[in-house]
């Protein structure tokens, strides 16, 4: 069954079903383009790895307050005062626990030489909340922004704060950067909203080289009916983050339409 939505789904926002999506997004994206850019390049796909807690959680093993023991032992001191017994049973806390956090990413490899030519990445949320996946993710962004790599930027989530760019801000629910090396620090920005169509963008390469065209909308879809998404997304839930109430009364009438509310 396909996706119900013109462009972009955002029941596929979900967190429960994000890891899925963002999975094997990365790899329809290889696997759509490995063979136009065959034999001068290849794709690999490469893994950004880093530890991170619970952003809710609280920080364990730090008092407010020091109390230090004195080294002499003086008799204590009668007193009349009533002291309440201590509690016979503990009290269940929950601790901070770090987390290995592996995120797929695709490299444009040049055959032979082995250079990184360009770099595409779909964010996921943790890239978008304060914490440590924003800060690795970042930096690696600041790395690429300052070399001779081209930088494909793929944000297919409403929630979150989005990358940075220069001037003023430009709002959307999602958005397709692609920052070519050689016209730094001027970039190509595909903003577009829940009810617009997923615009289609060129990969960026060599100059001179062909460069393909990426239909995201037909690469997500497909994404989206292997990966049986239909069968696992009830339609007839509020997305969380909420729509607009234009966008909400927008969505309900085409689910409505498709027989999925």
């Amino acid at each position: 069954m396909p996706s119900p939505f013109p462009g972009m789904n955002p029941y596929l926002e979900n967190r429960e079903l994000w890891p899925e999506v963002h999975s094997r997004l990365i790899i329809a994206i290889a696997d759509e383009i490995a063979p136009q850019l065959r034999p001068k390049y290849r794709v690999a796909v490469e893994k950004r790895v880093y530890q991170m807690t619970d952003e809710n959680s609280v920080l364990v093993g730090i008092p407010d307050v020091v109390v230090s023991r004195s080294l002499t032992n003086p008799e204590p001191e009668k007193s009349t005062i009533a002291v309440a017994s201590p509690p016979t049973k503990p009290v269940t806390v929950s601790v901070p626990i770090p987390e290995e956090v592996r995120e797929a990413y695709l490299e444009v490899r040049e055959v032979g030489t082995g250079e990184v030519i360009t770099v595409i990445e779909v964010l996921s949320p943790k890239n978008k909340r304060p914490g440590e996946g924003r800060k690795a993710y970042e930096t690696k962004r600041q790395q690429i922004l300052g070399s001779s790599t081209h930088l494909v930027e793929i944000d297919l989530l409403r929630s979150g704060e989005t990358m940075p760019i220069l001037g003023m801000p430009i709002p959307s629910h999602y958005r397709i950067l692609v920052s070519r090396s050689t016209s730094r620090p001027k970039a190509e920005l595909y903003p577009f909203d829940l009810q617009e169509q997923i615009p289609n963008f060129v990969l960026p390469l060599r100059r001179d080289d062909t460069e393909p065209t990426i239909n995201l909308k037909v690469l997500i879809d497909g994404v989206y009916d292997r990966a049986g998404f239909d069968l696992a997304i009830d339609y007839t839930q509020e997305l969380v983050p909420p729509l607009s109430e234009t966008d909400a009364a927008w969505a309900n009438t085409l689910l409505q339409q498709q027989g999925l509310r």
